[in-house]
């Protein structure tokens, strides 16, 4: 039996979920609901399915929905899909504040429904292939530059963009903050549009972080200093570049899996985790995790 999915918010990530979900087999994609119906139908007929305007009427038909509308929404329509029974895709960051991601957590985890939180980078073939190959990491470097596009303005830079590599970094360290250092300004939208990140863990290991919506180009890249090993990841390129110590000395090598698409990956991990009850990847808590350490950033500048 086919899991009927709905999808809130069709702007730019919203559209690609719709196309996705249409794509993947044991789904029903039951419709998408956008406060712009002229969207909502023109994305509706793209994709064979319903349209609304009030996304309370979609998910009265929905097994499951994804929430691809502003983070200010996020904590409204989460908490209404999971105390209605459903379960819950979300767009990063998950909520505005802690006190409203603890609220539907709590509401997911009272009501055994899935909540899942939009990281996609953790999805991506070159994150996927460098992982088994961090270990102990020292010192991580990551940036994240963009030219300045005019989309996700209504957040900080830290929650549009460097949340992406907290949430990395994060894992691949596991351990805990013991401190934040970071800087930043607002040139052009009011809120946080570069900011530096210096971030020290209980283990010892360091990381600064980059992110940027005023760059000349785009760069998506994540460098890890380890005992043994310097790895370079291209997340654009989805490449690992690795210089390591073996018998003969420094050796070099790059590694270039198989290229797929994060997004879909993410998607298909959803409903492997609707279908089998299982707790996702980047569950509400790790959503919450990622979420603490920005705005603590944000706090700084």
């Amino acid at each position: 039996m086919s899991l009927r999915i709905g999808v809130i918010g069709v702007g730019y990530l919203g559209q690609h979920h719709a196309r996705i979900f249409s794509e993947l087999e044991h789904v029903e994609l039951v419709g998408v609901a956008d406060r712009d119906r002229l969207r909502a139908d023109e994305i509706s007929v793209k994709y064979g399915c319903a349209s609304f305007e009030d996304w309370k009427e979609l998910t009265e038909k929905c097994d499951a929905v994804s929430i691809v509308t502003p983070t200010t929404t996020h904590h409204e329509i989460a908490l209404a899909c999971l105390k209605s029974g459903k379960d819950v895709f979300v767009e990063k960051p998950v909520t505005e504040s802690l006190e409203e991601a603890r609220e539907i957590i709590d509401a997911a985890e009272a009501g055994g429904r899935i909540l899942q939180v939009g990281h996609l980078e953790r999805y991506n073939p070159a994150i996927v292939a460098a992982s088994g190959l961090i270990q102990n990491p020292r010192f991580i470097e990551a940036e994240r530059l963009s030219p300045f596009l005019g989309r996700g303005t209504d957040v900080d830079v830290t929650l549009d963009l460097m949340i992406h590599d907290i949430d990395i970094v994060s894992g691949l360290v596991r351990s805990k903050v013991r401190s934040i250092h970071a800087a930043g300004d607002r040139v052009l939208t009011g809120k946080i549009d570069a900011a530096k990140a210096w971030i020290e863990f209980e283990n010892g290991c360091k990381a600064l972080i980059t992110a940027s919506r005023l760059a000349t180009e785009k760069v998506r890249s994540l460098k890890v200093h380890q005992e043994d090993a310097y790895i370079s990841i291209d997340y654009q390129a989805q490449e690992v570049r690795r210089y390591f110590k073996d018998a003969t000395g420094i050796a070099f090598d790059v590694i270039k899996p198989q290229s797929r698409e994060p997004l879909k990956e993410e998607l298909k991990d959803f409903i492997s985790c609707l279908q089998s009850r299982a707790c996702p990847m980047v569950s509400g808590r790790e959503g919450m995790q990622a979420l603490e350490i920005v705005l603590k950033i944000n706090e700084m500048i």
